[in-house]
């Protein structure tokens, strides 16, 4: 029985960062994941640059960037930890970045960069790494009568068992399963019955009626700014980002965001043309031209969308200088507020992360230890915390990671 002071499962961005932290906090960890590589989903991220953190994030008001039954749960690990302490682990290494926009920041050359930043961290720890090693099962074993008092686990793993005082979940999501995401840290909860937020996809694009969506397959393809929104008064959520027409429906930036918002059944709202005054643009062109009104409306929004757009009402289908000013208000008033009701997602393969996650009622926000068993922590995207696109889920797994690993032990004289 190989003895160590922590095992971490999950060899993702936050079990990585957790490992390095608390193996340079002077304990003995061990380090496993089941897939054959390390950090996918960074590897993967931001178009292979990784998205690492967003300078507009703050900690004081995480429910503007955060989703989740109690968003204000993330606010001490991240006022902790903020994204200026990562970049500057991110200069000390020596790797360049730049802001794309709206605070989001990449790696110039690649996310590779990252990864090899956080196993360089590990190994400065001096972290034992198993991988690919699968976990069997774990037992915890109390010391004394008192199953709530401090003691140990037991992991039964593909190479053999070990035992550590402290344990911790950083097994991420069901979202993207070809990059190995399981369910394992969720069945590892209601093993030691800690509570679960019902889980679904989150920054996944939305999926239409097939007969509905047949006009506006052809825009398959086509990407504009838009703004989108969803829900009602206080309820409303809205993103002023592109939008991306598929062949099954809507993706890009705007839906992304606004997925974690949406519930099933209720409508979208979409702005097509937010930046122009429609009515007075189509009032306009009636004075001044005879085009068609497609051609017209192809000077305020792309083309492709012009054309399916008029071809929608016979109305429509004439010299804009020959409609009547009902129809042109119908036109703008519609191409202003487009309103449609998704049928669904694509589901975990394509969804970025995974709404809902360990209940964290039950865990602490000092620590993220499970208030109810000892020595158990639960880090990252396993958690019911899920950030917006644009770098908050890799601070929000910075930040719990650090967090945990500043609670395991103290650096030793």
């Amino acid at each position: 029985m190989q003895m160590f002071d922590v095992v971490i499962v999950g060899a993702g961005a936050a079990g990585l960062f957790c490992a390095g932290q608390a193996g340079q906090r002077g304990l003995q960890v061990l380090l496993i994941d089941h897939a054959d590589k390390v950090a996918e989903k960074i590897r993967i991220s931001g178009g292979g640059r990784c998205n690492f953190t967003n300078r507009d994030l703050d900690p004081a008001a995480p429910h503007k960037h955060f989703v989740g039954q109690n968003p204000q749960f993330c606010r001490s690990a991240l006022s902790r930890y903020t994204p200026s302490d990562f970049i500057t682990l991110v200069q000390k290494h020596g790797i360049p970045f730049h802001e794309k926009h709206k605070g989001q920041l990449f790696a110039d050359r690649s996310a590779e960069d990252i990864i090899a930043m956080l196993l360089a961290e590990c190994a400065a720890g001096g972290v034992t790494h198993w991988q690919p090693c699968a976990v069997k099962n774990i037992i915890f074993s109390a010391s004394g009568a008192d199953p709530s008092s401090a003691g140990s686990y037991h992991i039964h793993t593909d190479r053999g068992p070990v035992q550590a005082r402290s344990l911790v979940v950083a097994t991420g999501g069901l979202s993207i399963p070809k990059i190995g995401a399981t369910d394992f840290g969720y069945r590892l909860a209601q093993q030691f019955s800690i509570p679960l937020i019902e889980r679904r996809p989150g920054l996944v694009p939305l999926t239409f009626d097939g007969a509905g969506w047949a006009p506006y397959a052809q825009l398959s393809g086509l990407a504009l700014p838009v703004q989108i929104s969803t829900g009602a008064k206080k309820n409303r959520m809205a993103f002023d980002e592109d939008l991306l027409f598929t062949h099954r429906g809507l993706s890009g930036p705007a839906v992304l965001q606004i997925s974690s918002y949406w519930q099933e059944g209720q409508p979208l709202a979409i702005d097509l043309a937010p930046t122009v005054d429609l009515p007075a643009a189509l009032a306009q062109g009636k004075a001044r031209s005879k085009k068609l009104i497609a051609n017209e409306l192809a000077t305020l929004v792309p083309s492709r969308l012009a054309d399916a757009w008029a071809s929608r009402e016979a109305d429509w289908q004439r010299p804009i200088n020959e409609a009547s000013d009902k129809a042109l208000a119908r036109l703008a008033e519609q191409l202003a507020r487009w309103e449609l009701t998704p049928t669904g997602t694509e589901g975990y393969k394509k969804a970025e992360v995974t709404l809902g996650g360990v209940d964290t009622r039950a865990l602490s926000q000092q620590t993220m230890e499970c208030k109810t068993q000892p020595g158990l922590y639960f880090i990252g995207e396993v958690v019911d915390v899920t950030g917006w696109l644009g770098g908050y889920n890799f601070q929000w797994a910075w930040a719990s990671a650090h967090a945990c690993a500043q609670a395991l032990g103290a650096t030793p004289p």
